[in-house]
């Protein structure tokens, strides 16, 4: 007898949608057929698409030193709430940063303490710790995180270009990619000073001093290194269709380059940061309707392979003081699926296929979580289930602090049901999960 059977669902695998039976066994998808046997557990699908659960590359739970920002545990519940299954935390904003295996087995501690799903962590690459990668690579990271503009937090330097030159050296060596925040620490810097020193500056002002410009050349800086040094590189929160191009010409020049883009750039623009303020600020900046539609053309064509939410909330107070002052950062880990199917599935006919592509294979192919992503025999038994045409509207968030520019957003597709490893971890709107999530070590 099986632990679970999934009964009659529409499985959204890597071969196409499929409507059949799920069993589960020990923590793993043991079978998939038109119809299974019996089980201990039964959970009813009809009618409901089965994707696989959310693998979220991107977020900043700020654990430990920042969970008055966030913290695994309600950031991890707002991801199984919104059908996420693991996430890999970034080295920042907690406190210290993970930039060395000590600081990268405390946040294991931390995490494994109060994550409700499974979780990965990517190590820091910053000024003076190439000789540490090493030793985070041998701990489990799945890379190393870089800002070529400053972070805001003088914990984490940005990485100069020697610094990433060196560091992309030593993460060849050691199999493992690096990620950059790509933004042109000259342009931005000068330009911040410019236009932001005055009490009158605005949204357009902010908006001015992170230009499209200051996004490509950073790519297209990050791209050479890699391509000398032979370095795989992810560029994460691209907001740009010129910025995407730099690093898909990139990659047909043989540069091992992936693009990630997140749901705001997606879903928003300039005009929607004017009318929400404070909750749509982030860096890099929303971009104009053009740059939205540029971004969806990759989307929609395979270019962009994966979406993170870049989940980075703030305390109230930090987002006081006018737009220029407050704290940058989008809550929306667990809007992610739900933006997805609404804006890219109904509305411009993104198969499901790609969604679940997007968010969940791609990203724990990418960073070697090798039994994530996937509804497919042998997986970990990571789902998400979902009804598809039912309408729901973000009033209510699970995250710790409830700004984020998605609140009264209606969406078409409903999260009914989260399971993470076989054990169902968020449903109906209620986190019922037992037990705690587990960290997953990269497979190099």
């Amino acid at each position: 007898m099986h632990d679970v059977v999934i009964r009659g669902g529409l499985l959204v695998t890597p071969d196409g949608v499929l409507q059949a039976d799920l069993t589960i066994e020990d923590g793993r998808i043991q079978a998939i057929a038109p119809e299974l046997g019996a089980s201990r557990e039964v959970i009813d699908a009809t009618g409901l698409h089965v994707f696989p659960g959310v693998v979220d590359a991107h977020v900043h739970f700020n654990e430990p030193g920042r969970t008055d920002w966030e913290g695994s545990g309600t950031g991890s519940r707002a991801l199984a709430a919104g059908g996420g299954t693991a996430f890999v935390d970034m080295p920042l904003n907690s406190t210290p940063c993970t930039v060395n295996a000590q600081e990268f087995a405390r946040k294991q501690t931390a995490l494994a303490a109060s994550s409700i799903t499974d979780f990965a962590l990517w190590g820091g690459l910053v000024p003076g710790n190439r000789d540490d990668l090493a030793a985070l690579a041998d701990a489990g990271a799945v890379g190393f995180k870089a800002f070529m503009a400053d972070s805001g937090l003088p914990e984490f330097p940005r990485a100069d270009d020697l610094t990433l030159f060196e560091g992309m050296t030593e993460a060849a060596r050691l199999g493992l990619p690096v990620a950059v925040h790509a933004e042109s620490q000259e342009i931005t810097a000068a330009l911040s000073a410019r236009l932001l020193s005055g009490d009158g500056c605005g949204v357009r002002d902010v908006l001015a001093s992170r230009p499209v410009i200051a996004e490509v050349e950073a790519i297209a800086r990050a791209t050479l290194l890699a391509s000398e040094t032979g370095a795989r590189l992810h560029i994460v929160h691209v907001s740009s269709g010129r910025g995407v191009a730099v690093a898909a010409e990139a990659r047909a020049r043989g540069v091992d380059v992936t693009i990630e883009t997140c749901p705001h750039y997606l879903c928003f623009t300039t005009e929607d940061v004017e009318r929400i303020g404070v909750a749509a600020k982030c860096a890099p900046p929303i971009r104009d309707a053009s740059e939205r539609d540029a971004l969806w053309r990759a989307v929609l064509d395979g270019t962009i392979d994966l979406i993170g939410s870049d989940h980075s909330p703030a305390p109230p107070e930090r987002k006081r003081g006018g737009f220029a002052r407050a704290w940058g950062g989008i809550a929306g880990v667990q809007a992610t699926l739900a933006v997805l199917l609404e804006c890219g599935h109904h509305a411009r006919g993104l198969p499901l296929t790609r969604v679940a592509s997007l968010l969940a294979s791609r990203p724990a192919a990418r960073f070697g979580l090798s039994r994530k992503g996937t509804v497919a025999v042998g997986m970990d038994a990571d789902l998400a289930l979902v009804a598809l045409h039912e309408t729901h509207v973000f009033d209510q968030f699970l995250h710790r602090h409830p700004m984020s520019p998605y609140l009264g957003m209606s969406c078409r597709g409903a999260v009914t049901l989260t399971i993470r490893r076989g054990e169902t971890i968020f449903a109906d709107g209620t986190i019922t999960a037992r037990t705690r999530g587990k960290l997953v070590t990269c497979t190099r």
